[in-house]
């Protein structure tokens, strides 16, 4: 990591940057806030369209304001600067309810300016809060708590009988995904982007995707569960991008997940951001959230969103309830209280035709293999190919002898009459030809040699009498 003030030469991490912009919004916002109300009282008296026109553009502002308030929220929450954050809050609420008309915008502007003033992101505070998301996170890799694990998967039913399909889009190493599978008749399916914890879930999982998930090859609609705990805390990317990994895999790993299948979906309950819930709430039923129990919940303030997937509801869906946990998550019921078998897989089996990483995995490679029947009968057992005696069907030349011997085939114990061992070799024999030149009046002119290769094909043989060599 880089210096903590100014621009690091390093990576920044997603809520550090962010608040660096929420910030210069705020104040760009609260100078229009200020401006646009001015132009409304200019020409309130004289020109009303105008008037219309400016307290239209009046109303949008607060919007903005109350919109970048609540990013700058969640960001703070992020941060660990709960105190801030619920200023926040009620800086939003109180704007919102505020008379765009009434004629004292004096403290309005001072607080909102003085609010964007305080936001962590320069200096010592700005060290403190990199330093505390460093202590949080790897890469955003959040090990997902076993104990947690073990309250979720009692609140899944398995059908009798069936194979159940289980994928992880970001398996990390694999564990999370075991424990759901383990002992319940599953075949766990993982996609990791880390190298050395994709190694790893290969020692738990049945099969393991290498690399990027979004760049990875899977059936769709073939999973009876999909238990998703994206990466948060998201770095800044090489290419400067900086848009959150959790709605993106829920965006792009949900289609996977069978018509009735089950979501479990790990994150920290203030990023139910409205885009979230209403991506949820189209295309989920019977969702539930409940949130990690307390000393997991007080490190990572994780929540397990539990949903069935339907299909895609056209019309709009009500995400205020949802949207409301982000706001108050003291309302949110533990995992200690999910009942036992709430939510119930589908009676019925799936196949999995396509499931490729984005890299190439030598294993994998070699299941698909083992699954090929063309292949099997392209390249048949080698057992198969060293039984029974095998003869050529026409007598062999000279030539091909030759080549039999020099490549070794014929190198071993000959059972016959006389019992004995050969083994051909090809040596290299130079043959050298010299030649006196003369000129036309009969003077000496030197010699010529010309050199020949050619291969020289020797079969050492022993017998009970002795060694012999064949040229």
């Amino acid at each position: 990591m880089g210096g903590m003030t100014g621009q690091p030469d390093g990576p920044q991490y997603y809520a550090v940057e962010q608040l660096r912009e929420a910030q210069k919004r705020l104040l760009d916002l609260c100078q229009s806030l200020v401006l646009w109300r001015a132009r409304v009282e200019k020409y309130r008296n004289t020109d009303l369209a105008a008037a219309k026109d400016a307290f239209d553009v009046l109303l949008s502002v607060r919007h903005g304001l109350a919109e970048a308030l609540g990013e700058s929220r969640l960001l703070l929450m992020e941060a660990e600067e709960y105190q801030t954050a619920i200023t926040a809050g009620k800086l939003r609420d109180g704007l919102l309810g505020f008379n765009l008309m009434s004629g004292n915008y004096g403290p309005v502007y001072n607080t909102l300016h003085a609010f964007a003033q305080s936001l962590p992101v320069e200096g010592t505070t700005n060290a403190a809060i990199v330093g505390r998301l460093m202590n949080n996170i790897k890469l955003g890799y959040y090990p997902t708590d076993p104990d947690n694990i073990g309250l979720i998967l009692r609140g899944i039913q398995f059908p009798e009988g069936i194979t159940t399909n289980l994928l992880d889009p970001c398996c990390g190493c694999g564990k999370a995904l075991r424990q759901i599978a383990q002992g319940n008749n599953c075949y766990a399916y993982g996609v990791e982007l880390d190298e050395s914890r994709a190694e790893e879930a290969q020692t738990c999982l049945h099969r393991v995707g290498f690399g990027s998930f979004f760049y990875s090859r899977i059936s769709r609609e073939a999973f009876h569960l999909m238990f998703l705990n994206p990466p948060y805390l998201s770095v800044l990317n090489e290419g400067g991008g900086k848009s959150r990994h959790e709605k993106r895999f829920l965006i792009e790993s949900f289609p996977a997940l069978a018509y009735g299948g089950l979501l479990i979906y790990v994150i920290p309950y203030y990023r139910l951001t409205p885009d979230i819930c209403r991506v949820l709430a189209d295309n989920f039923d019977d969702l539930s959230v409940w949130r990690f129990t307390d000393a997991e919940f007080k490190k990572f303030k994780q929540v397990a969103v539990f949903g069935i997937r339907k299909r895609r509801d056209w019309e709009s869906q009500d995400t205020l309830w949802l949207e409301r946990y982000a706001e108050n998550p003291a309302s949110i019921p533990s995992l200690t209280d999910l009942p036992e078998g709430r939510y119930a897989l589908p009676g019925e089996s799936l196949e999995v035709p396509m499931f490729q990483g984005a890299k190439f995995n030598r294993k994998e490679l070699e299941q698909q293999l083992r699954r090929s029947a063309s292949f099997t009968e392209m390249m048949p057992q080698r057992s198969e190919l060293d039984d029974g005696n095998k003869r050529p069907l026409l007598p062999l030349s000279i030539s091909q002898i030759g080549l039999v011997g020099g490549s070794g085939m014929i190198n071993g114990l000959i059972e016959c009459d006389s019992p004995h061992i050969i083994k051909g070799r090809i040596v290299k024999v130079i043959h050298k030809e010299s030649e006196e030149r003369f000129s036309s009046q009969g003077k000496h002119m030197g010699e010529e040699i010309r050199e020949t290769i050619a291969n020289k094909m020797i079969f050492n043989i022993l017998t009970p009498k002795g060694f012999k060599a064949l040229t």
